[in-house]
């Protein structure tokens, strides 16, 4: 069992930046494909990043260029650095843990709320 933790959601205006965080309850980096996922009011939940354990990132087309997927071995945390953020940003983030093998789990946090004004 995996416990996923975000944090560092928040309200801010169009044009700024956040930092969302997700501590994982022990080190899983090597075997899970770790995730950013979104979910807005109405709209369906929306892929944003995942993250490897070969360390390469994907990004949905949506958030190219302006967010960063990063992870910390040590801390057993991952983040996603949100720059020039814009109000369809808004939306519910959750972090997601699939593991790499066939029939593998998939573990989420509890999600985190960026609101980000015009």
């Amino acid at each position: 069992q995996v416990q996923l933790v975000e944090s560092g959601g928040g309200l801010v205006q169009a044009g700024e930046s956040l930092r969302l965080s997700c501590a994982a309850s022990r080190n899983i980096f090597s075997s899970y494909v770790m995730g950013w996922y979104r979910q807005a009011p109405g709209k369906q939940r929306e892929l944003v990043a995942t993250i490897t354990p070969g360390w390469n990132t994907n990004y949905a087309d949506s958030v190219k260029g302006r967010f960063t997927a990063s992870r910390d071995n040590a801390k057993n945390t991952i983040d996603l650095e949100m720059n020039s953020l814009k109000p369809e940003d808004t939306a519910v983030y959750y972090c997601t843990a699939r593991g790499v093998w066939s029939g593998s789990p998939e573990y989420w946090g509890q999600g985190t709320q960026v609101t980000v004004s015009s």
